[in-house]
């Protein structure tokens, strides 16, 4: 007999974009992480150009639902260290690079620099030694600031860019947290911890 269905998938429009058989669902719920990421490699890997395209576009739909762009709050970010004086970063942070890297790595650029202003705005009023976890999550952080600008580059190239004053916005709100981080470390004498990105955006503008 053969597997029923069991869901019907479907767009950011709500169109029944089609079915998933039965015991691919139940390999799909069942099956871990990490075997599901090997998954989609391989399938993504061998499979034509046009694959590759309609698993962003799902990956976008997907996102968009989930409303994946937004961050509750700044504040739980970085916290003090045990000496009392240093900021050190939390799971927290973590949580919302990972959501930042599936927003940019699905050609969604925009909304991830979004996010990553509100990190950046989030290490203004902070100290930091020039070793440890904290200066090594910054590296981090002006990486991912840079690969998320790419992403608006390839974004705009696509023409999927429905609000252009709202990109602009973006950009903009951008540059200003990492004018303000600039500027409070000066005070501290610290070393400026986005100098990849803010060369990365000065390019794009």
């Amino acid at each position: 007999m053969p597997a029923q269905i069991t869901s019907y998938p479907q767009d950011a429009n709500g169109k029944t974009l089609g079915h998933v058989n039965l015991m691919v669902d139940t390999l799909i719920a069942n099956a871990t992480i990490e075997d599901l990421r090997a998954i989609t490699r391989s399938l993504l890997a061998t499979g034509t150009p046009n694959l590759a395209a309609s698993f962003t576009v799902a990956a976008r739909s997907r996102l968009r639902q989930t409303n994946a762009k937004r961050i509750a709050s700044s504040n739980g970010l970085f916290v003090t260290g045990l000496d009392g004086i240093h900021a050190v970063p939390t799971p927290e942070l973590e949580n919302v690079l990972a959501r930042v890297r599936s927003l940019y790595g699905a050609g969604m650029g925009f909304a991830g620099l979004s996010l990553l202003s509100s990190v950046v705005n989030a290490t203004v009023g902070l100290r930091w030694e020039k070793e440890g976890s904290m200066a090594d999550i910054l590296v981090v952080i002006d990486a991912d600031i840079s690969q998320a600008i790419q992403s608006c580059k390839e974004e705009l190239a696509g023409g999927r860019i429905d609000d252009v004053t709202a990109a602009r916005e973006t950009m903009s709100k951008l540059w200003a947290s990492l004018e303000e981080s600039c500027r409070d470390v000066e005070i501290w004498r610290g070393e400026f911890p986005f100098d990849r990105a803010a060369s990365t955006l000065e390019d794009f503008n």
